[in-house]
C-alpha cells in the first residue's frame, strides 16, 4: 500500500512538474515567434534587403553559441528554478528595447533587444530541456518532449497573431509605434511568469549517475573525463544545430514567404508549420516508446522532411509554401527524439551535456541568415534547396551517429 502512495505521490509530482514546464515551452515559442512578425516589418520600415531583416534571427540566437556552455554553470550554482526566473527577467528587458529600438528607427539596437531576448531563451533552454529529458525514465524522453513540443509550436503563431490582434491592421501596414501597447502587455506577462517559476513546486531532479555515489550507475561516463570524450553527444550537438536552423527556417520565413508570393494576409500562413509539428508530436505522444522507439521515430521523421524540402522546391511556386508542413511534420519530433539520443549514458555530466546541445541551437541565427541570402540570390522558393543535406546528417545520425561510443 505504502508503494502504491509512494507511485501516486510521484505522478502527480511529475504532472504538475509538466503542466509548469509546458507553461515554460510555451513562452520560448512565443518569444521566438516575434521574429517572425518582426522580419518583415523591419524590411518595409528600415528599407533593408532580406538578409539584413534576417538578422534579428542571428542576434536572437546567437546568444545560444555564448551563452548556452556557460548556463550549466549557473544551474549548477543557483539551481533549475532560480535560472528560470532569471530567464524571463531577461527576456523582459529585451523585449523593452523593442520599444526605444522601433521609436529610434535603429537596426542595431533592434538586434541588440533580439540578443537580450535570445540570453532568456538561452538559460531558460538549458533548464528546462535537460530537467524534461530526466524527470522520467530515458527511452520515454521523447513522449514528454513531444507534449512541450506541442505548446512551444503553436506559440509561435500565436506571437504574430497576437500582435496583429492587438494592433488592429495586417503587418504590411504597421508602423514601429505600433507595437509599442503589446510590447508592454508581454512585458508583465513574462515577469509573472519569472514569479511563478521562482515560487513554484518544481522539485530539483538530477540523471542516473549525476550524484557521485551513484555514479556506478554509469559505468561509460565513470571512464571519462570530459564532456568533449562523449562522440554520441558532440555527433547529437551537430544534428541538432542542423535541426534547430531548418526547424527555425520553416517556422520563421512564411510570412516572409507568403508576402514574397503576393498572398492576402500572409500573417495567417504562420500556422502552416506549427499545425504540421503538432500532428507529428501527437504522433510521437501515441508511438514512442511503445509502438516505435525514438531513434527508429528519427528515421522516419528525417525522409518525411527530406520529401517536404524537395517537394517545396520542385512543386509550382503558388501552391508550394503549403508543402512546408511536411517539413514541419517530419520536423516534429527530430528535437523530441535527438535529445534523449545524446543524452543517455552522460552521468555525472548530465547538466553539461544539456548546455552544451542548448549551444546548437545556434544554428538557428546561422542557417536562417544563410537562408536570407539564398532568398536574395536566387528566390524564396530555391532558398529552401538549403534545408536538404542538412536533413540527410540528421538522417545518418538517426541511422549511426547516435551509436557511436568509442
Amino acid at each position: 500500500m505504502s508503494n502504491q502512495i509512494a507511485s501516486e505521490k510521484r505522478g502527480s509530482t511529475q504532472l504538475v512538474a509538466l503542466a509548469i514546464l509546458g507553461m515554460m515551452f510555451f513562452s520560448i515559442g512565443f518569444a521566438l515567434g516575434i521574429n517572425s512578425y518582426l522580419i518583415p516589418l523591419l524590411k518595409s520600415e528600415l528599407s533593408i534587403s532580406s538578409a539584413e531583416s534576417y538578422l534579428v534571427l542571428a542576434a536572437t540566437f546567437s546568444a545560444f553559441l555564448i551563452f548556452g556552455y556557460p548556463a550549466s554553470f549557473v544551474i549548477a550554482r543557483i539551481g533549475y528554478k532560480k535560472t528560470m526566473a532569471l530567464s524571463f527577467l531577461l527576456f523582459s528587458i529585451g523585449f523593452y528595447l523593442y520599444i526605444p529600438s522601433g521609436q529610434m528607427e535603429s537596426l542595431p539596437l533592434f538586434l541588440a533587444a533580439s540578443f537580450l531576448s535570445g540570453m532568456g531563451n538561452t538559460f531558460l533552454q538549458a533548464t528546462v530541456n535537460p530537467y524534461v529529458t530526466i524527470l522520467g525514465p530515458i527511452d520515454s524522453a521523447a513522449q514528454r518532449m513531444s507534449i512541450m513540443g506541442i505548446l512551444n509550436k503553436l506559440a509561435w503563431p500565436v506571437a504574430p497573431l497576437f500582435l496583429a490582434l492587438v494592433i488592429g491592421k495586417s503587418v504590411d501596414q504597421v508602423t514601429f509605434s505600433d507595437t509599442t501597447l503589446p510590447f508592454y502587455i508581454i512585458i508583465g506577462v513574462f515577469l509573472l511568469l519569472g514569479l511563478i517559476a521562482l515560487i513554484s513546486p518544481l522539485p530539483e531532479v538530477k540523471a542516473v549517475g549525476e550524484d557521485e555515489e551513484s555514479a556506478d550507475d554509469c559505468p561509460y561516463a565513470a571512464k571519462k573525463t570530459s564532456i568533449f570524450q562523449f562522440h554520441h553527444l558532440l555527433l547529437g550537438v551537430l544534428a541538432l544545430f542542423f535541426y534547430v536552423g531548418v526547424e527555425t527556417v520553416a517556422l520563421g520565413t512564411l510570412v516572409d514567404y507568403a508576402e514574397s508570393l503576393g498572398l492576402a494576409n500572409p500573417e495567417w500562413y504562420a500556422w502552416i508549420a506549427p499545425v504540421g509539428m503538432v500532428v507529428g508530436y501527437i504522433a510521437g505522444i501515441i508511438l514512442i516508446p511503445k509502438y516505435v522507439s525514438q531513434s527508429k521515430a528519427l528515421v522516419i521523421s528525417t525522409v518525411t522532411a527530406i520529401v517536404g524540402s524537395l517537394m517545396v522546391v520542385l512543386a509550382p511556386e503558388e501552391i508550394s509554401i503549403f508543402f512546408v508542413v511536411l517539413i514541419a511534420l517530419g520536423a516534429a519530433l527530430m528535437w523530441p527524439a535527438i535529445w534523449p539520443l545524446a543524452m543517455t549514458d552522460l552521468g555525472r555530466f548530465t547538466k553539461a551535456g544539456g548546455s552544451l546541445m542548448v549551444v546548437a541551437i545556434v544554428g538557428g541565427a546561422l542557417i536562417p541568415t544563410l537562408y536570407g541570402f539564398l532568398k536574395d540570390m536566387f528566390g524564396a522558393q530555391n532558398a529552401y534547396w538549403l534545408c536538404l543535406p542538412l536533413f540527410l546528417y540528421i538522417l545518418y545520425y538517426a541511422l549511426k551517429g547516435h551509436k557511436v561510443r568509442n
